[in-house]
Parts: C-alpha cells; sequence; structure tokens
C-alpha cells in the first residue's frame, strides 16, 4: 500500500501520502500494529526550506556562518593530519567515530547523558555552525513532498519535530535543543495541499485534498498534537478497456490535544485503519439489443402519450361543439 504526499505546507501523504510544515527540523515516522517500524524516513520523501510566504529558501551549505578554526580534532585527541583519515570524538559517549554535530547528540542520547547548553563546545558543531543555522532558520517552515510503503494494517505515520532515536529498544526523540528553551518555538501550523491513499480515478474525492485542509496555530492553543483519524476504504476502479485501478478511498476527523503540560513532543499525527470492506467500481456499455429496446420503449412512450393527448383533445372539443349546438354552452 503506497502513501502519497504532495506538499504539506507545514505538510503535504496507497495509501501515497503528500505534504509541507512550518517549524525547523522535521522528522517523519511510520509505525503499525505489526510491530514495524520506520524511523527517520528520508526515502523518496523530499523537503524544502520555505519561509512564511511558501517562497522556496536557498539551502545553506554546511559551515557557512561557522568560524574559521583548525584542523578537526580526531577521536585521539590531537587535531586531523594530512595523512589520516577523519574519525572524530564522540567526547566520551560512544567509542565509534562522531564526524558530525548530529552524530554526537545521537550517542549523548544513546547514553542518555544531558547535552551541554552550548553545543559550540564540541568541535563538529562549531565546524559546522549548527547553533548559527538554527538561528538562521528561525520563523521558516518545511514543504513535505513524497510517498511512503505501508502495510494493509493499522497504523500511523506522524511529523515531528526533532529527530526519533532508537535507544535501549525503545524509542526516543531528540529535539531541537534551542526551541526547547521556549515552548512558543512550538508552531505546528500547516495546509495539506493534496493527501491521498492510492492512485486516482474517476469520481475520486479526497477529504483532504483542499484549500480548507489548513490548521494555523494559535497563541491559545499552547503547542501539542494535531491527529488525524483516518479510515481507509480498499477501492477497485475497472474501465470498459479492461484496464484496473487499485486504489483507496478515506474518510477523515481531526483532534487538537494540547501537551504543553506533558512535555510531550509536537507534532501532525496519522492515524489510519484499513476497512473490511471493499468497494468495486465497474465502467460498462450497454448491449446494441437493450439499446435498440430502450429506443423503441422510448417511441413507442411518445407515440402513446401523444395519442393520449389528441384523443383527449378531440372528445373534448366534440363535447364542447355539440353543447354550442344545443344552445348550452355559453
Amino acid at each position: 500500500m503506497n502513501t502519497i504526499f504532495n506538499r504539506f505546507r507545514n505538510l503535504d501523504a496507497y495509501p501515497k501520502v503528500h505534504k509541507e510544515f512550518y517549524n525547523r527540523t522535521i522528522t517523519g515516522d511510520a509505525m503499525d500494529i505489526t510491530g514495524e517500524q520506520h524511523r527517520n524516513i528520508r526515502h523518496n520523501i523530499l523537503k524544502k526550506r520555505i519561509d512564511a510566504h511558501g517562497n522556496v529558501v536557498a539551502m545553506m551549505q554546511d559551515g557557512i556562518g561557522a568560524p574559521k578554526i583548525q584542523m578537526p580534532l580526531q577521536i585521539h585527541g590531537g587535531r586531523l593530519g594530512y595523512d589520516e583519515e577523519y574519525c572524530g570524538s564522540c567526547y566520551g559517549a560512544d567509542g565509534n567515530c562522531c564526524n558530525s554535530c548530529e552524530e554526537v547528540q545521537e550517542a549523548y542520547n544513546k547514553k542518555e547523558w544531558a547535552l551541554p547548553e552550548n553545543l559550540d563546545l564540541f568541535d563538529q558543531c562549531q565546524r559546522e555552525g549548527y547553533v548559527q543555522r538554527i538561528k538562521d532558520e528561525e520563523g521558516e517552515g518545511c514543504n513535505i513532498h513524497g510517498s511512503l510503503q505501508i502495510n494493509k494494517v493499522a497504523g500511523d505515520f506522524h511529523f515531528a519535530i526533532g529527530k526519533s532515536i532508537l535507544n535501549h529498544s525503545t524509542s526516543s526523540f531528540l529535539v531541537d535543543l534551542l526551541a526547547l528553551r521556549d515552548n512558543n518555538h512550538f508552531n505546528i501550523s500547516h495546509q495539506i495541499n493534496k493527501f491521498s491513499f492510492g492512485a486516482q480515478y474517476p469520481g475520486l474525492v479526497n477529504p483532504l485534498d483542499d484549500d480548507d485542509a489548513k490548521w494555523v496555530q494559535g497563541p491559545v492553543h499552547g503547542h501539542g498534537i494535531y491527529q488525524y483519524f483516518i479510515k481507509v476504504v480498499p477501492t477497485i476502479y475497472e474501465y470498459v478497456t479492461g484496464h484496473v485501478i487499485y486504489s483507496n478511498q478515506y474518510s477523515v476527523t481531526e483532534h487538537f490535544t494540547n501537551t504543553t503540560e506533558q512535555g510531550s513532543v509536537p507534532g501532525v499525527f496519522f492515524s489510519y485503519d484499513i476497512s473490511p470492506i471493499k468497494v468495486i467500481f465497474k465502467e460498462s456499455h450497454t448491449p446494441l439489443l437493450h439499446f435498440l429496446t430502450n429506443i423503441c420503449a422510448i417511441i413507442g412512450g411518445v407515440f402513446t402519450v401523444a395519442g393520449i393527448l389528441d384523443s383527449s383533445i378531440y372528445y373534448g372539443q366534440r363535447k364542447i361543439m355539440k353543447k354550442v349546438e344545443l344552445g348550452k354552452y355559453r
């Protein structure tokens, strides 16, 4: 089953699902009742930075805005030599290499260590200009477009702020550290431009393929989780030529939950369930004999009605004429 997202503006989801978001670091995860999980989905997902008006923002290259520093620090504590392969330090959190700021944060999270207030203390973060890049992206959103494969069982997929990490057989979420200090940064306002579970077929109307599929987070909401509860109905459409489309149609309800006091990670969640009922549409031609029979019936009906009207008018006129002759009609 494919799910298509087509410009989710803070979100654009066979289900094929389409989406766009107005927040900084957006991660997509999917899971279902069989226990299958897909975290930090990147395959077939395209994300673009956009400004408050929906215009695409040019991507910054890593390191722009970062201070000019010496060669990278190696895991042994010295600087990278010209004849060495880079292996960055994880600062005690992991014995392997941490070659990016993100990898250092993941290592700390898996170790359940607290990260420092200033991430520039890490050589990798300083070289990448990580903190400055987050500040530069203030007020931006994200346009998400793509598709994902899901099993034909109940499950959900979501887009949330931060990055999902598997930690000791449980899942946790690494959230933007700067945003954590101010809940006002968590804005999950979004607009869905296209959201479908499968290929398009004649007459299909998807409830979320509409300009009304838009939600704006106001100051009274606080931050929280916006949920779409979707009932998916498998559908088959058969053309008269024999071509068959296997798709789905769906109904949806929406709900916002304030999680300001709960500490949950804000995001947009899509919970879906597959209906045990299948709908089949078939195109068909009327056989020639049936067509001729219908034409004859229509012609016969016209003549019958015309005969009734003619008889009614004729006998009506005769009665009136007789009354006139007898002087009973004036």
